[in-house]
């Protein structure tokens, strides 16, 4: 099945085929401590851009069901491996801060093996984000968020403020951000969603603003 994808080394927007991916499946049952037939699935894709052609690996574990003739993993997946490239994390260009880059690096990186300790780095990321970009500095984050409300889009508050208000993540946006926070894989996925969607349009769409100006500005000079 055709699906689209965004390349983890090019950030290059693509459909992905057959001719692009292939699965490998290993399932055994072998009187395991789950009692239950188990699998594991590795899948390869190759960016289809001829200028990238990088190899993603990743890897699931997890139990089997019987679907349209063939054993596949079943919901939930037990775990989940990224292998190659070892995150998910984007690669931000160098006027992104460097505090803000590793912690979110960090952050993509430790995603499956402790969201808590990942939603712990991007909640620092993103009290990081909101004082670097828009100088807001009140000592707690969900403080800091909600002086924003009237600095940004309101399509952009709303992202933010639905996510501060999912489950321990708001309770406890409002106590210290090194505190780490019991959280669900999912909304552990959702922050990171989140500060990448930020630095995209704050950061890097300052940068092509500043950038385009100062190309119309140096194009009016030469006149």
């Amino acid at each position: 099945m055709a699906y689209n994808w965004r390349c983890p080394y090019c950030s290059h927007a693509s459909t992905i085929t057959a001719e692009n991916q292939s699965v490998g499946f290993h399932y055994f049952e072998h009187n395991n401590s789950l009692g239950k037939e188990l699998g594991f699935q590795i899948v390869s894709t190759v960016c289809p851009n001829n200028d990238c052609k990088e190899v993603t690996l990743n890897a699931s574990f997890g139990h089997t069901q019987y679907v349209g003739g063939r054993t596949r993993l079943a919901a939930p997946i037990i775990q989940n491996w990224a292998l190659k490239p070892s995150s998910s994390a984007v690669v931000f260009p160098d006027y992104v801060p460097d505090p803000i880059r590793q912690d979110y690096e960090e952050a993509c990186a430790i995603l499956n093996l402790s969201p808590k300790a990942s939603a712990t780095l991007s909640r620092r990321c993103l009290q990081g984000i909101i004082r670097d970009y828009w100088k807001i500095v009140k000592g707690r984050l969900v403080d800091e968020i909600i002086a924003l409300e009237d600095k940004i889009d309101p399509d952009t508050w709303a992202a933010i403020d639905a996510v501060r208000k999912i489950g321990n993540i708001g309770a406890h946006m409002e106590k210290d951000i090194n505190i780490i926070v019991e959280v669900d894989p999912e909304e552990a996925q959702l922050l990171l969603e989140l500060i990448e969607t930020l630095i995209k349009d704050w950061y890097i769409a300052r940068f092509k603003r500043q950038a385009h100006l100062a190309k119309i500005k140096a194009a009016a000079d030469n006149k």
